[in-house]
């Protein structure tokens, strides 16, 4: 009994050195940030990177700016663009690739490039592709749309931007998904003669749905915090950019161009919130469209 209880507590021992450098760094690389980002924004900023306790003086400055609630508009109306078409394009690409057709693991690389490609490349080779006097879209559509200086489609631009990048990763998740799925499953219902519509919204869907969901979080994630896309696509100098401009963008002008880190802090906090609530949100909402049967 001795030797077992030794056992024991040595197999505890090592298991806690095991995973001491994960916790660590997640105390100082995220827990600690975090509750220095709440301190801050209730903070003033001074020189020299001081702070000074003001209490909730950054949100009621926040909740009062029309400039933060545009951005929070922005920043939803930006999820709403690009998470679901998003989705459902990579899951329409995920069964495409999941049939037998000729080359597919090419055509797995192909959809899956965009995710090893820098995002500045990216947004640098769509803003030419958008570019309103010589971009090639305009040139196929000769027309003369400003894509990125029209204030009703700027930010439609950059969420095509943003599903052309992520579909190729999404896809491949579902993908994995897919392959899960007991070819059996399908084989019987050939049998009871369910056509292959049918077959997608009874057996695919279903048994899918746990990595759907997975992506579903993920992307939902992505789009709430999306910065670099829309920094790299919109100039500061753009007279758009107010339309396009989302809390992360809002974030890092206040903060590193203003200096008022604590008023930035408030963003960050705001954000933070708001994707805990569509995450919560969603937790609640799986029990109804999720199937964890296997």
């Amino acid at each position: 009994m001795d030797k077992t209880s030794k056992l024991g507590r040595d197999g505890a021992f090592w298991g806690l050195v095991m995973v001491a450098p994960t916790i660590i760094g997640l105390i100082v690389l995220n827990i600690y940030p975090f509750i220095d980002t709440i301190y801050m924004s209730f903070s003033k900023s001074l020189p020299f990177g001081e702070f000074e306790f003001e209490g909730i003086a950054n949100y009621v400055e926040m909740f009062q700016n029309a400039e933060f609630w545009k951005a929070t508009w922005n920043t939803i109306l930006f999820c709403v663009l690009t998470v679901p078409g998003g989705i459902f394009i990579s899951l329409i690409v995920a069964v495409l690739l999941n049939s037998k057709i000729k080359g597919r693991a090419t055509f797995r690389a192909i959809f899956f490039l965009p995710m090893v490609v820098a995002p500045a490349a990216v947004a640098m080779v769509w803003k030419w592709i958008f570019n309103s006097q010589y971009g090639i879209l305009n040139v196929l559509l000769g027309a003369n749309i400003g894509w990125l200086t029209d204030s009703q489609i700027v930010l439609v631009s950059c969420a095509l931007v943003q599903i052309w990048s992520n579909v190729g990763y999404d896809a491949v998740l579902l993908l994995a998904g897919l392959q899960n799925i007991s070819v059996s499953l399908y084989e019987a219902a050939d049998l009871d003669g369910a056509s292959k519509v049918r077959q997608f919204f009874s057996i695919t869907l279903p048994m899918v749905s746990p990595t759907l969901f997975v992506v579903l979080i993920m992307r939902l994630m992505s789009s709430l915090k999306v910065f670099d896309l829309i920094y790299m696509m919109v100039d500061v100098n753009n007279p758009v950019l107010n339309d396009a401009q989302s809390l992360m963008s809002l974030f890092y002008r206040e903060s590193f161009i203003a200096g008022d880190k604590g008023y930035a802090a408030a963003i960050v906090v705001w954000t933070v919130l708001l994707i805990g609530l569509v995450t919560l949100i969603q937790f609640i909402g799986q029990k109804k469209w999720v199937n964890y049967e296997v």
